[in-house]
Parts: structure tokens; sequence; C-alpha cells
């Protein structure tokens, strides 16, 4: 099971961290992502992160690369989203996702697992 925390209101240029913990399987091994959907629109790629005890890989769609980091701790079962220079074209639901079979992947398709989502709002 996976929940996504953090989303919330928040102004043009703010920041927000998202939190996903996973409870029921050590997702230690499995490739996680994030993804977003706004209203009309079909569910996207964010970013990604590969498993990895040694040092993880990372993916970013380009609209948010050099604006949002993905980071993970093992320890705590927990993935993160920071989210900084946000804008409004930013504003959607956002999911994280977990893949066992992938080292690291961008596909909605590759995952299994997916959490009930958060929204992030932001005004203009």
């Amino acid at each position: 099971q996976l929940q996504a925390f953090g989303g919330g209101l928040v102004q043009a240029g703010g920041s927000l961290r998202l939190s996903c913990v996973a409870s029921g399987r050590t997702f230690s091994s499995y490739a996680m992502g994030w993804f977003r959907q706004a209203p009309g629109k079909e569910r996207e790629f964010v970013a990604a992160i590969s498993w990895s005890w040694s040092g993880a890989s990372t993916r970013y769609a380009d609209s948010v690369k050099g604006r949002f980091t993905i980071s993970r701790d093992n320890a705590k079962n927990t993935v993160y989203l920071q989210m900084n220079s946000l804008k409004p074209e930013d504003t959607a639901v956002y999911y994280c996702a977990a893949d066992p079979h992938s080292y690291i992947a961008t596909a909605t398709g590759d995952y299994d697992y997916w959490g009930q989502g958060t929204l992030v709002t932001v005004s203009s």
C-alpha cells in the first residue's frame, strides 16, 4: 500500500514536499515514481528513482527538470518529491507508484502499485 501526503495550496514560485509512505511490503528493491494528472488531461510522468542501496538513478520530465527533486529513504520506506519554483501549470493530483520489475521506469504501464493521490494547487 502506498500513501501520498503533502499536497496543498501554494502560490506560484513557492515550494512543497510530497511524501509517499509504503506499507505492507518492503519497497527498497522497487523502482518508484511520481506521476500527475491535471483536470481533463491524461496522467503524466513527473519523476522516477531507481532501486539501489548504494546510490540511486533518477529521471525527470522536461517540464520539471531543475525544479523538482525525487529522493528515497529506504529505512523509512518513503519516497519524496521536493517541488520548487512551482507554476500554475503544476496544478494536478500527484500519485506515487512502485514498480517491482524494472531498475527505473517512466511509463505509467510499468508500475504495478499506486497511491491514492494528493492534490497540489498552485495559484498565480
